[in-house]
Parts: structure tokens; C-alpha cells; sequence
């Protein structure tokens, strides 16, 4: 049976077309979910794409954070439902509690759209496994608050407990604390990191490497051997 992945679309949403292709150059299925709908329509795991949802007023993800979809997506992702979080969708993660701290303006106050080189810190998530913990890999990365922080509490509860899964390497591009370009939870199912891996899964887009499936091969295996 094929596994079934969902993708979000917010009203301002960009990269929702590129991750369902993405999930489906991966061997998955994906499928089509609206904000407005509470039903995830059976699905496996559930992606928060990239962009610029509700054109990022009040702050990025903070109205996202209250579409009925994700009433559901909380509540299912509490319960070990897989959610992985791209760039907007790691903002909206932060601001739905899912994750830990929060998004802030890159420190130099411009947009950033630069090929990114990230070394993979925990490989053992449900979006991670495909690779190896200190591999390096290059991964897209576009912008404008993409800056992690926390209180220092949080931040030392996440480097304890191994929940950095990425972190930036020869360059931070946006000021982001410990260097950090994407997190997990404590469970291991939901995982936030501002790179676009759905931008680096085919030879011929993106970076012109796949450093990025390996996110989207992961979680179907997840998915087929649970």
C-alpha cells in the first residue's frame, strides 16, 4: 500500500506544488490539503510547506497557527502523527508549540536565497534516517525571518537531549542561535528546519544535487515498516 503524505497549502503558501512532487519523486503518494479543512483525509504524515502564509503579518506563522487545519494537525502530531516543517511550516510549528522557540528577522534585516551547506546532528527522526549523523550536505535556503532563538534553558535542553537535527556550517545566514537550522521534538516525529529539501531531490532543479530526499526516502520507510 502506498504511503499517503499530506501537504498543507496556506493562502500565500509557495512551495506546495515543488514538495508534493518531491514526496512523490520519493515513492509516496502526496496529497492535496487545504487550510480551511479539518480532515487530513487519512493521510500518513503531513508536510507544512514554504512561503509566506497570510503574508506574514503579526509575525511568520502566527495566523497559520489558528487555520482549523491545524487543530487537527496538533492534535494528530501529539499522538505520533509524523509533521515535518519547511521554512514557513518550522514558523508555524514554533508558534503552534509543536516546537520549541521561536522565528525572528535574519540579523542583517535582508531576504536570503543561497545554496546552504548544513551538517545532518540527528539522523535518528522519523524525517532523518536516510542519513548518517555529521554527514554535510547542501540543502536551498530562502528567507526573510528564518532567525531560531530560545532562552538559554531551551537552548541547553535541545543540545542535551540531541534535538539540533541540523546546523549551520561555514556560514549562519540569519544570526540563528547555536547555529541551528532545524529541530526536532522529543518524540522524534515532528521535525522543523528553515531549508527547502524539496528544492534539492532531482539532478536537474534546485542545487543540482538530491541532498534533499533523502527527508521524503525516510519517512516512507518509517511509514512502510511501522
Amino acid at each position: 500500500m502506498t504511503a499517503r503524505i499530506g501537504v498543507v497549502t496556506f493562502p500565500g503558501s509557495l512551495d506546495d506544488r515543488d514538495t508534493r512532487r518531491a514526496i512523490r519523486v520519493a515513492g509516496a503518494e502526496p496529497v492535496a490539503l487545504w487550510h480551511k479543512d479539518k480532515d487530513l483525509k487519512q493521510v500518513d504524515a503531513v508536510v507544512l510547506c514554504g512561503g509566506f502564509s497570510y503574508g506574514d503579518y503579526l509575525r511568520a506563522g502566527a495566523i497559520a497557527r489558528f487555520s482549523p487545519v491545524m487543530d487537527t494537525v496538533i492534535d494528530q502530531a501529539k499522538a505520533g502523527l509524523p509533521v515535518l516543517g519547511i521554512c514557513n511550516g518550522f514558523q508555524i510549528l514554533t508558534e503552534a508549540h509543536l516546537l520549541p522557540g521561536g522565528m525572528l528577522g535574519n540579523d542583517h534585516l535582508h531576504f536570503i536565497c543561497r545554496d546552504q551547506k548544513l551538517r545532518v546532528e540527528n539522523a535518528d527522526t522519523a524525517w532523518t534516517t536516510d542519513y548518517e549523523a555529521g554527514q554535510e550536505i547542501h540543502i536551498p535556503l530562502k528567507n526573510m525571518d528564518g532567525r531560531y532563538v530560545a532562552d538559554q534553558r531551551t537552548l541547553d535542553e535541545l543540545e542535551a537531549e540531541g534535538r539540533v537535527a541540523f546546523r549551520y556550517l561555514g556560514f549562519n545566514p540569519n544570526g540563528s542561535l547555536n547555529d541551528i537550522a532545524g529541530i526536532t521534538n522529543a518524540a522524534g516525529n515532528v521535525v522543523g528546519l528553515m531549508p527547502h529539501p524539496e528544492h534539492a531531490v532531482e539532478s536537474l532543479i534546485g542545487t543540482g544535487r538530491t541532498d534533499g530526499l533523502p527527508f521524503f526516502t525516510s519517512i516512507l520507510k518509517k511509514l512502510v515498516t511501522a
